[in-house]
This record gives structure tokens, sequence and C-alpha cells, in this order.
């Protein structure tokens, strides 16, 4: 592979020059690391930063996040999404406690035996950390590969991975594994972006086979995208006359485990949106409602679908006492105590919304 050298060198010179000042870069502790990455997953940069900063104040070491209850480790994640990562990093670090005596592993493959720790997390864990030699791969370095190495097969193929991962282990420096990793993802996001990227001032343009032959803009190639499903659903705002309404918690494993919701589901063929809900309500809660007006629709894409939400005002049937009978655990809450609940980005729109109907249906203090 040819000027493999080079490019090593002259990445290793630019990062030495601009390296971001990152929070997680001024601690040598295996901690602030394996946290970064994990945020760092489906996440941009500047969104992580602030959830950085306020994880570490409520869970500044291992110990303290592995003692720590679930649903406030959920509550400080609230809004990064992919809620599996956070449940995955909680749980790994009690592993780390009991089977490593609180100690981090600092070889690969027994990073990976913990749960959300893929080859990459570990290979930047035990590189950037622990100064391991340790080649890594995101879509930061893939990008950067396929462009300088004119990568003609689509990302996510085998073919393409066996190569991606063959450049990457042949271009690692031995003794600065950390450092050549950080300046990837580095150069990636500043210099060799997915748009627009800086080929005019790079200084790696004169070593790159698609900047020499003009397919800059064309790699790295992609499989074509497939069309997401739709999804309708209906959620019940169901409200009691004291004014609370009912959360129910999600089961712990699956599809925003252990976070709470406003109850209801998806839409089967031949229903209307209350017939689902009254359908839902009764399957979940074993109790019947009355669905009164629409409060609210809202769009979200997951991924693997995209679904719109369809929420309803709603109230129980008299006489009728909701059970928890799919939920894990249910509660009435006044709008005003929903930020105790941690909940998914369309649930928390709609506890958001709630609060501020009710605070325009109060009458401000008069002088």
């Amino acid at each position: 592979m040819n000027n493999t050298h080079e490019i090593v060198q002259r990445l290793l010179g630019w990062y030495d020059m601009h390296a971001r000042d990152l929070p997680w870069r001024r601690s040598p502790d295996g901690y602030p690391v394996w946290v970064s990455e994990i945020m760092l997953q489906q996440t941009r940069m500047q969104t992580v930063l602030d959830y950085y900063r306020r994880w570490m104040e409520v869970f500044p070491t291992l110990e303290v996040l592995a003692q720590a209850d679930l649903q406030q480790v959920l509550q400080v994640w609230e809004g990064l999404g992919y809620y599996t990562r956070a449940r995955n990093l909680h749980r790994a670090a009690q592993m780390v406690m009991e089977q490593h005596g609180g100690v981090i592993p600092t070889e690969r493959k027994a990073l990976e035996q913990l749960p959300g720790i893929g080859r990459y997390t570990a290979a930047m864990i035990a590189s950037v950390a622990y100064n391991k030699d340790e080649a890594a791969l995101d879509g930061n370095i893939r990008r950067v590969y396929a462009r300088l190495f004119n990568l003609e097969e689509p990302l996510g193929t085998t073919a393409a991975e066996k190569t991606l991962w063959a450049i990457a282990e042949d271009l690692l420096p031995t003794g600065r594994a950390g450092d050549y990793n950080q300046a990837l993802m580095d150069f990636g996001s500043v210099v060799c972006t997915p748009q627009l990227p800086a080929c005019d001032t790079c200084p790696l343009n004169d070593l790159c086979v698609a900047y020499r032959l003009g397919v800059v803009a064309e790699r790295p190639l992609r499989q074509p995208k497939k069309d997401l499903p739709r999804r309708k659903v209906a959620a019940a705002i169901i409200e009691r006359e004291d004014g609370r309404i009912l959360l129910t918690q999600r089961p712990a494993q699956g599809l925003y485990g252990g976070l709470w919701e406003f109850p209801g589901g998806k839409q089967e063929p031949g229903e209307t949106l209350p017939d689902t809900l009254q359908r839902e309500i009764v399957e979940e809660l074993g109790a019947r409602i009355a669905v009164g007006t629409q409060f609210g629709v809202y769009e979200h894409t997951l991924t693997h679908f995209h679904m719109t939400l369809h929420a309803f005002l709603c109230h129980l049937v008299d006489g009728d006492q909701p059970q928890a009978l799919e939920a894990q655990a249910m509660v009435w809450a006044l709008p005003g105590e929903m930020d105790a609940y941690p909940m998914a980005k369309v649930d928390r729109q709609i506890a958001t919304e709630l609060m501020a109907r009710l605070q325009q249906s109060t009458p401000s203090d008069s002088a």
C-alpha cells in the first residue's frame, strides 16, 4: 500500500496541531473515554458535550454509576435516544464492579465481553485510555479511508469491510494508536466532512486517490436505502378529576425499555384511532376509556420505522380502575411532576405541552 507512512505522519502532525479540546481527553482514566464513546454512537458531537458534562456530574466514577438506580440513569440520558446504550452502560458498570474488582479491562477482547461494547468501542477505549495498539473503524474513519484509497465497494458490504479493516490495521502506528485513532476522528469531523470537505486545504490531498480522480463527492459509495415502513400509533392522555394523568412504564426489555409513556399502541387494519385506544387500554390496563378530542399529532423516525402518533384526551369509564397488566408499573402524575419520569422524545413532547397548557389556563397573580 503506497504512501501509508506519509499518511500516518501527516495525520499525526495535523492532530498535534489541531486536536479538539474534548473533556474526556483531559483524563487518562478509561471511564470518561468509555462514556464518551457510547454517547457518540449515532449522536453528533455538539449534542454529546452537554450530556457528557451532566452525566459526569451525576455519575463521576464507574462505582457511582454501578450503584445508581436505572431510572436515574435513564433520566440523565433522556434526549440522547437509543436507550439501550444507557441500559448497557449501567449493566456493564455493574459487571466491572462485580467481575473485575472495579477495574476496567484494558484489553480489547475483554472489553468486548461487556454489554454494549463492540469492536470499535473496545478498540477506542483500549487505544486511547490504555495505549494499546488497536485499529478502529467508525463512520468518520470509513469515509476518510474510502476517499484516500478510492474504495469502490459500497459501505456495509463484506468486501468493503474487509478492505477497510486491512487498511486500518496496516496504517496503525505502533505506540501512538490512540492519538492516530483520535486524529482520524477529528480529521473526518473537521476536514474530510460528509458534505463540502475542505479538499483544497487538506494536508493529505496530494495522497488522496479520490481527490486526484475528482470523485471525492462520490466516495464513499453507499447501498441504496430501503423505504422505512410507517406506523400509525394512538396514545391516551387519561385524566382523573384531580388533574392527575396516567403514565405507564414500558417493560424493561425491548424498545424504550424502562421508560414512561402515555399508554396506547399501534393501529391495526380496519380500526379507527379511538378503536385502537380502547382496545389497547383494555389489553394493557384492563380498563375501559371514553376517547375525547385529539390533543396533538407527532412525527418521529426510528431506526427501523417511521411513526405518526396521535394523542387523545381520555377519561376512564365510571367504576373502571386500571391495572398494570402489560406495563412494568403505572402512576398517576400531575403534569408538573412528569419531569421525574424518564420518557422517549414524543412522550416528553406531550408532557411538556400538557404543562404549557396548564400554565396558560392558570390565571397569573395580579399585583
